[in-house]
């Protein structure tokens, strides 16, 4: 494998920041990471990402070779092309960012597309940035769609060494494949070498999957505030407006729709509480509930990733 540092490049104006916030944060600081690209149902870590960045204080730290790691002709960049000549291009940004909560506490941002290429050296990259950091905790984040109603509370599936930070939630699987991701492989490898690393996904109806979904959203930046004591209320704040806004859409358009949408959700809604409830009991097979398979899990997230690349 080629030397993972030509990847990327250090910002000294941003790594200043970082040593100065390491000299009085001996613990280490949080590590967001999210990448566009692979499945994400209801758009859940994009919000999060576009949230962050839109509405506290940052400064790049490393930045990654884009032109190593995209593939132009698969997620084409935007050309801007006014009257007769080009006049703007969106250059795409992998970068790690140095952001601060709403009291001013530090933490790292990864964000920007999943690379297409080199995900091995890329990850390693990743790695000795974490170690050059001083990271404590590596999370990631993302939404799956699953046969769930939206008038119920969205579920988490945390994941990772470190679940423990969001607890209350287990895993609707014993084991399923699905297809990899760079956000996958980096967990995987951090865990391997020693580092505390959490995931947490989002379980969004999956007829909603395909539209932003910011209930999910919410549910998992509660989870990641709650696990890592970020703060984070101006984020917070518009997510819950954007969610009261969506599920009413939602309501109205499920109320308007056909009688197979309603009986759709309805089925959903009954198998979630008979779900629900055998969990209460401590036996999540005290019901005759129809619990998806793992086959059918990966064959969920194969169509729903299928789709996204069709869009793009």
């Amino acid at each position: 494998m080629l030397d993972p540092q030509g990847l990327y490049e250090w910002d000294p104006k941003g790594l200043a920041v970082v040593d100065m916030a390491l000299a009085q944060e001996s613990t280490g600081l949080v590590m967001l990471y999210h990448f566009d690209g692979y499945i994400d149902a209801g758009d859940t870590g994009e919000q999060i990402v576009e949230g962050l960045l839109d509405t506290l204080p940052q400064q790049t730290v490393a930045r990654f070779d884009h032109d190593r790691l995209v593939d132009y002709r698969a997620r084409r960049p935007m050309l801007t092309f006014r009257q007769s000549s080009w006049t703007d291009y969106e250059v795409p940004s992998l970068e790690v960012r140095v952001v601060q909560d709403a009291t001013g506490a530090p933490f790292l941002l990864l964000s920007g597309p999943e690379p297409d290429v080199e995900w091995e050296r890329f990850t390693a990259a990743v790695q000795e940035i974490v170690d050059r950091l001083g990271v404590r905790l590596s999370v990631s984040f993302h939404g799956i769609p699953m046969g769930v109603p939206h008038t119920r509370p969205v579920g988490l599936t945390p994941h990772g060494n470190r679940r423990e930070l969001v607890p209350g939630h287990r895993s609707p699987f014993e084991e399923a494949q699905v297809p990899g991701s760079a956000e996958g492989l980096i967990e995987y490898r951090l865990s391997e070498a020693g580092h505390d690393v959490l995931g947490v996904a989002a379980h969004v109806p999956h007829y909603v999957a395909r539209s932003a979904y910011p209930d999910a959203a919410l549910t998992v930046l509660e989870a990641i505030t709650a696990a890592t004591g970020l703060v984070l209320p101006g984020v917070a704040h518009t997510l819950r407006t954007d969610a009261h806004r969506v599920q009413t859409e939602i309501d109205r358009q499920v109320q308007e729709g056909d009688e197979d949408l309603v009986t759709l959700v309805q089925g959903l809604e009954h198998q979630y509480d008979a779900a629900a409830g055998a969990e209460a009991r401590g036996n999540m097979l005290a019901e005759p509930v129809d619990i998806p398979s793992a086959d059918e899990i990966g064959q969920q997230f194969e169509r729903f990733l299928a789709e996204r690349e069709g869009d793009n």
